[in-house]
């Protein structure tokens, strides 16, 4: 009886440790769980303010290249400062240029087109004038605007008009003579026309844009003085305007002097046409004159 007193009571202590201990092991395991992760959500934390702390010194090195961009595109010393800010000199000086150049292509171009109409009358002429049958015949043939047409009429009118008081003391071959080279050098005159004018401005256009340099080195050193100091902005203006002036001279010069010495070897070529075709004409008129007195007696 003993014996099982005793192992009665040691089974029921033994049931009662392992209850106890099964009670107690949720607890252990609640207060020692949690506490490992603690540490590492202490590491993490600090990482999210770094993102954060970086972006904005991107974005703010990203202003000032955006901003800065524009401003190196701007030049406050052009052509478009002497127009806002130049004085009356300069102004004026830059206007009278400009009308220069505008002349200068505005002859140049009405130059070419005259001298390209008197070519192609040149051509025409040489192949139909000659092949009529008589001088008023080839006469009709050419155009009503041709000067080659006036010519021919004009020597016409010098033959068939020989007759009165004064022009008979005159000889007929000086009198056709001189008619034709007077229809000549009326072509001539028009096509010389404005050629003066760009041989003016090829000549002048270099001076006038240096007086534009010497304005506005003037007006440098004016502002200098004025200032106290020789620093680069009161400098860079009016200098940078003085060359552009220079520029402009010589922008307008050069055109002029080749546009003058082109027109000039075309009239050449143009007029040396025309007057063989006069000499012809003239010979062709004496002729003819000729056998009509010689029919006539």
């Amino acid at each position: 009886m003993n014996k099982l007193f005793t192992l009665a009571g040691i089974s029921r202590l033994a049931a009662a440790a392992a209850v106890a201990a099964t009670l107690s092991a949720p607890v252990f395991a609640q207060s020692t769980t949690p506490a490992e992760p603690a540490p590492a959500a202490t590491t993490e934390a600090p990482a999210a303010p770094a993102a954060d702390t970086a972006a904005p010194p991107a974005a703010e090195a990203a202003a000032p290249a955006a901003e800065a961009a524009p401003e190196a595109t701007t030049n406050p010393y052009g052509l478009k400062a002497i127009i806002d800010h130049g004085d009356l000199v300069a102004k004026s000086t830059l206007v009278l240029m400009l009308i220069m150049s505008a002349g200068t292509w505005y002859i140049f171009v009405t130059k070419l087109i005259e001298q390209s109409k008197l070519m192609s009358q040149a051509t025409f002429a040489e192949k139909n004038f000659w092949t009529a049958s008589s001088v008023t015949e080839g006469a009709s043939r050419l155009k009503e605007n041709s000067a080659f047409r006036g010519v021919v009429e004009d020597g016409l009118r010098a033959t068939e008009h020989h007759d009165g008081a004064l022009t008979d003391h005159i000889d007929l071959h000086e009198w056709v003579t001189m008619s034709l080279q007077r229809s000549v050098d009326a072509v001539n005159a028009r096509l010389q026309g404005g050629l003066s004018f760009l041989a003016s401005v090829g000549s002048t256009s270099p001076f006038i844009g240096l007086f534009g340099t010497v304005w506005g080195i003037l007006n440098a050193l004016v502002a200098i003085g004025l200032s106290g100091q020789a620093s680069i902005d009161k400098v860079a203006g009016p200098v940078g305007e003085a060359l552009i002036m220079t520029a402009i001279g010589l922008a307008v010069a050069v055109p002029a002097v080749l546009a003058y010495n082109w027109l000039t070897r075309r009239n050449k070529l143009v007029m040396d046409r025309l007057r063989n075709f006069s000499a012809d004409l003239h010979a062709l008129l004496i002729a003819g004159q000729k056998a009509k007195t010689g029919r006539s007696a």
